[in-house]
């Protein structure tokens, strides 16, 4: 899903832009003249209610970033007599952690803006799951937010919001979703052939089924053991012909010695103990 606006093609950014405010920056330069209905810098901070939404869905809704990303947001009250804003988001809500912190223009001692961190928690309080987003809200300081009297929730029009996963992992969350569905499919439909490898059929070239495949022997390499293929069956089989055993007198002897003197058959000698 990709963003419905993008500043890279509608302001004509030059190539390696990068968009990294500090907090004064972005309360002098943006928040300030948001709120006065001045001209940006740099038309690059989408509008969003982001309260309507889950923090992950918030990336494909901005301007500009691949990191981090920055949202005009107005913020409504609780309760319509008090001054404490509705953190419910999504499914789930945003909880504040840690100090406030002022912010000051260097030439100046006096904050115009106060930052405020806070942590997204999956689920309906006080019950749900911290996750690795995290917002830093920056909204105006010295600001009257007293109970208007026609009973309006509006607590600020406008506010700052800087959105970013502290671990980077909200764009693998899907693609890993998707890797894992395809894995269990793949898996059930494996079968007890499943694992055995196939040869290659492109190995053979233009080889194909119904044609006779046509591959180049390996030459051959003649053992130490292979001297008996020399041999002639015919001329084999007429030695044999012509062989005979001959007939020795055991009677008189506690040894005896077996000598073959045939031309044609290795001698062979053989003592043996009666």
């Amino acid at each position: 899903m990709g963003r419905s606006r993008d500043a890279e093609a509608e302001l004509n950014l030059p190539p390696g832009f990068r968009f990294h405010p500090t907090d004064e920056e972005l309360v002098v330069h943006y928040l300030c003249r948001k709120t006065a209905q001045q001209r940006l810098p740099v038309p690059i901070i989408a509008e969003v209610d982001l309260y309507k939404y889950n923090p992950w869905d918030l990336p494909d809704k901005a301007m500009f970033g691949t990191k981090e990303w920055y949202f005009f947001t107005p913020r409504d009250r609780k309760y319509p007599n008090g001054s404490r804003p509705n953190r419910a988001a999504g499914r789930g809500y945003w909880k504040a952690t840690g100090a406030d912190k002022p912010v000051a223009p260097a030439r100046s001692g006096r904050a115009v803006g106060i930052k405020k961190a806070l942590v997204f928690y999956d689920g309906k309080a006080p019950k749900g799951v911290k996750t690795d987003w995290i917002m830093h809200e920056y909204r105006l300081a010295d600001v009257n937010r007293s109970a208007k009297s026609n009973g309006s929730l509006r607590l600020d029009d406008w506010v700052l919001c800087r959105l970013y996963n502290k671990k980077n992992n909200w764009g693998k969350m899907a693609t890993s979703s998707m890797e894992e569905n395809e894995d269990a499919k793949s898996e059930s439909l494996r079968t007890p052939e499943s694992g055995i490898e196939m040869p290659d059929l492109d190995e053979f070239g233009d080889a194909g089924f119904g044609r006779e495949m046509q591959v180049e022997a390996a030459p051959a390499i003649k053992e130490d053991y292979d001297w008996y293929s020399d041999l002639n069956l015919g001329d084999l089989q007429s030695n044999l012909g012509d062989f005979q055993v001959p007939v020795v007198d055991f009677s008189n002897q506690d040894y005896f010695f077996l000598n073959f003197d045939s031309p044609k058959n290795r001698a062979v000698s053989s003592l043996t103990s009666f």
